[in-house]
């Protein structure tokens, strides 16, 4: 049987994040039921027209939380009033109108801001490349320790993501965050807003076994 050697590859880097997501909340209250829903109603409507404005650039947006209950005093639990809000998440991947979006959603009145978040896609060309570099990184690997014994990488026997391998147990690329490059919202009627795009950490790692040729006599 041919010798082996079995080697794992992998691949980190920074990209720039992809889309970015904001979240808004809007909330109302009253002591009525009826009055504290309508407005509730009426502030979530105002949100639709505004995202409406912005158009294709709002990529995907979507009702993330609802929520009403009623507000209780004391140990009877009586019932004071109602409150609700409601909460909607908006995709965008043109950053240059982030600013002015976020600012926009803060204006809205008993409005909450979250984000942005940001992401890269989940079909992102940076995770394929990824792959492409772990497996790069796997044959350099195995042709240096075929070279350290005198040996040359014969044919590739198995390659798996890590952990899917027939010793091992994990797996294939992730995406993590890191502190990234700065860009400018630019509105000539509001306020600006300076945005930092948190660069995407991109991991890909890889498990091969290779044949090499037999290595000369390692005896002493």
């Amino acid at each position: 049987m041919s010798p082996t050697v079995a080697v794992r590859g992998e691949v980190t880097r920074e990209v720039p994040p992809e889309i970015a997501t904001v979240s808004v909340s809007v909330a109302a209250s009253d002591r009525e039921r009826t009055v504290a829903l309508t407005r509730l109603s009426e502030r979530n409507a105002a949100l639709g027209v505004l995202l409406d404005g912005f158009g294709d650039v709002i990529e995907r947006r979507e009702t993330s939380g609802l929520y009403v209950y009623p507000i209780t005093k004391g140990p009877a639990e009586r019932v004071t009033g109602y409150r609700g809000s409601v909460t909607l998440t908006a995709t965008v991947a043109d950053f240059t109108v982030l600013g002015d979006l976020v600012l926009r959603l803060a204006d809205q009145d008993q409005a909450t801001v979250s984000g942005p978040h940001w992401a890269l896609r989940p079909d992102s060309g940076a995770h394929r490349q990824a792959r492409h570099d772990a497996i790069a990184d796997a044959l350099v690997r195995a042709r240096e320790y075929a070279e350290a014994l005198g040996s040359q990488v014969v044919s590739l026997i198995e390659l798996a993501d890590t952990g899917l391998s027939a010793r091992d147990g994990g797996g294939g690329p992730i995406a993590l965050s890191a502190g990234g490059g700065a860009m400018r919202t630019m509105s000539a009627s509001a306020p600006q807003l300076d945005l930092e795009p948190r660069l995407q950490w991109v991991h890909a790692s890889v498990e091969a076994r290779f044949a090499i040729t037999d290595p000369p006599s390692l005896g002493g």
